[in-house]
């Protein structure tokens, strides 16, 4: 058997052992970007599934002043979200859902500020703007509670659907919605809805607790101590995709 032989005075190539490189990103951003990455196939694959149940029913042809909530249709979105808080009976068609969306795009610029500070190792803004960001979390997950709450428990007029019950087409009225039975048009909406929006809430809750140690952790001048508030970043990387899932969520769920 031949032998290894090094050439005198040959260069041996040299082998990244870690650091910085490559793409001068630390090996925790990496990890974050590769977690993203993963997580934007699950929401893709659920959207794509709304999509297609979506287009697999018909959707109503006639006026929208004419409009009223059927299961043999998909339902006009500016018809189901038009509840405001402390606005009872006034309809105002994608209002509530976008002042969510404007808070969670807000909470989103206080991240950016958070980050930018943390750059600059100034614990006090970095503080402040985590604290704006929590803040911006748990107003976007309490209006969101709202949203499910007078989801599921639907108008006070109801809506008359037809139902099969023991192999017979029936007229019921029905109030709300759940995983079974929904006022507002086919089953198969108020199932994408719960499951669509809960699993980014899920996401947007979880954010928020890993906000809290980060702050937590910056008020107790940890990163002070480590030299780098490096974490800041890795977490604000979290919140950004959050956001952005926000924005598809909204375009597809209650604009198409």
């Amino acid at each position: 058997m031949a032998a290894n032989v090094t050439t005198p005075g040959a260069v041996e190539p040299k082998m990244w052992l870690g650091g910085i490189e490559p793409m001068k990103a630390s090996y925790g951003k990496l990890m974050m970007w590769f977690f993203l990455i993963s997580d934007t196939f699950t929401f893709s694959a659920l959207l794509v599934a709304y999509g297609t149940a979506r287009f697999s029913f018909p959707a109503f042809t006639g006026k929208h002043e004419d409009f009223t909530f059927s299961n043999m249709y998909w339902p006009v979105p500016e018809r189901v979200y038009e509840a405001v808080p402390f606005l009872h009976g006034i309809s105002l068609p994608l209002v509530f859902v976008g002042i969510m969306t404007f808070i969670l795009i807000a909470s989103s610029v206080t991240m950016v500020l958070a980050v930018e500070a943390g750059h600059r190792m100034d614990r006090a803004n970095v503080e402040k703007y985590m604290l704006w960001t929590i803040l911006g979390g748990f107003t976007f997950l309490g209006c969101q509670a709202w949203e499910w709450s007078h989801f599921i428990h639907g108008t006070d007029a109801g809506s008359v659907m037809k139902v099969i019950e023991n192999g017979t087409w029936i007229e019921k009225t029905i109030f709300g919605a759940n995983l079974t039975e929904n006022q507002y048009g086919p089953p198969a909406f108020a199932d994408f809805f719960f499951f669509i929006t809960g699993f980014h809430g899920t996401h947007v809750f979880s954010g928020v607790i890993l906000n809290i140690l980060i702050f937590f952790r910056a008020a107790t001048g940890f990163y002070d101590k480590r030299g780098s508030y490096e974490m800041v970043e890795k977490v604000g990387l979290y919140w950004h995709f959050v956001d952005l899932v926000w924005v598809f969520v909204f375009t597809f769920f209650y604009l198409v």
